[in-house]
């Protein structure tokens, strides 16, 4: 398959399993325990049917919005997601350039192979910097000044990782950063020349944002990866999210929200938006699909903050969905990662091409002109799936 043979993201999700080790596959797509929840997080919009309108002039089609105090071109957001040189040479660089060029945020992730002054030389575009709140809080601290430096305009900060999920598919193929060939596992790389060439003479495994953290280690070695994994703090509570708010004082995003009384809870915290999310269905199994829990926190926040919705979505009609159950924005982390994998910044453009070309002529179909004009009446009443 070539890259200009996907007409969806399923085509580019079967196109990144043809260009990836299996093991790299299965980090990317793989979920914690049984998987249901990742399976639930795309499945549960089917319950949603949209009601068309007709006899409605969409003869120009207006995705534009304003989100976190930017104005974006349409209402997706790339999510953050670590350490993107696992699935092309080109990383991150890729991903926030195409995200530049479609108008939209990019999300850069602590984890990531780039660090965030790198990212933020890339683009002048909007940016999001995705941070923890880890046991040493100046570590915390610094990365918020140095995201304040590299005038990224907005911080998120993810509230659902005390620890990492049991995520099988990995410890069954031994998977590590940065990924070792075993007895085990070697045939998997044999398989894939390009990506393994390219690993073993281009790639940077490193976990950028943390160059220097452990004296004489490089950035991407086991004593690193370890100070980083030990800095996630159990001990974390609405306390020290109030305190990240105020310590950063501009749009400030609660990434891995889910319930009505955590949503309640992060306005009187004074955060802008919230960030519906099971983390890609990375954390703990057997939660709600975001997409379930939408319209009841729309309705106990009101028009307040602002939603930012991720998890499942892969068509515009999702995201079309997602806008009418009150969201004001979805985010995609595996869709530019599968376009990534299957051609660097094209697969990347690709993917977002796709998704915007979908939900602009779905807006047409339902008789929906402008995103001002998107509500509950475009939703049938919900199915029992």
């Amino acid at each position: 398959m070539r890259l200009d043979c996907c007409f969806n993201i399923e085509d580019l999700r079967q196109l990144a399993r043809q260009r990836l080790p299996r093991p790299i596959f299965d980090f990317l797509e793989g979920g914690a325990d049984d998987e249901w929840t990742i399976r639930r997080n795309a499945e549960r919009f089917d319950a949603y049917p949209l009601m068309p309108r007709t006899l409605v002039d969409v003869s120009a089609i207006d995705t534009r919005t304003r989100l976190l105090g930017r104005d974006t071109a349409w209402p997706v957001v790339v999510a953050p997601t670590g350490a993107n040189a696992l699935f092309h040479h080109t990383g991150e660089a890729a991903v926030a350039r195409a995200a530049a060029e479609s108008g939209i945020f990019y999300t850069a992730a602590t984890m990531s192979n780039q660090s965030l002054e790198e990212i933020g030389t890339l683009v002048d575009a909007p940016r999001i910097f995705q941070v923890y709140v880890f046991r040493d809080r100046g570590l915390t601290e610094a990365l918020v000044e140095r995201c304040r430096a590299s005038r990224y305009d907005a911080l998120c900060v993810t509230v659902d990782t005390p620890l990492s999920g049991n995520r099988e598919r990995d410890r069954r193929n031994g998977m590590s950063m940065p990924p070792r060939w075993t007895p085990t596992n070697l045939w998997q790389f044999a398989v894939r020349p390009r990506w393994s060439l390219n690993s073993l003479l281009r790639t940077h495994f490193e976990i950028a944002n943390f160059r220097g953290a452990a004296k004489g280690a490089a950035a991407g070695s086991g004593p690193v990866l370890q100070y980083v994994n030990s800095q996630f703090d159990r001990t974390l509570t609405w306390k020290d999210a109030g305190w990240l708010a105020a310590k950063w004082n501009g749009p400030f995003a609660l990434k891995g929200i889910l319930s009505v009384d955590d949503a309640r809870r992060a306005l009187d915290i004074g955060a802008s938006a919230i960030w519906l999310s099971n983390h890609g269905g990375r954390q703990a199994d057997g939660v709600p699909a975001p997409v379930d829990c939408l319209a009841a926190i729309r309705a106990a926040v009101g028009d307040r903050i602002e939603i930012i919705l991720d998890g499942g979505v892969r068509r515009g009609t999702h995201v079309l969905k997602a806008l009418a159950l009150g969201a004001n924005a979805c985010a995609i982390g595996r869709p530019p990662l599968y376009g990534l994998a299957a051609g660097g910044q094209a697969g990347v453009e690709r993917a977002l091409g796709i998704l915007r070309s979908e939900l602009e002529r779905d807006m047409a179909l339902i008789g929906c002109p402008t995103l001002k004009d998107v509500g509950s009446h475009f939703l049938a009443p919900a199915l029992d799936t």
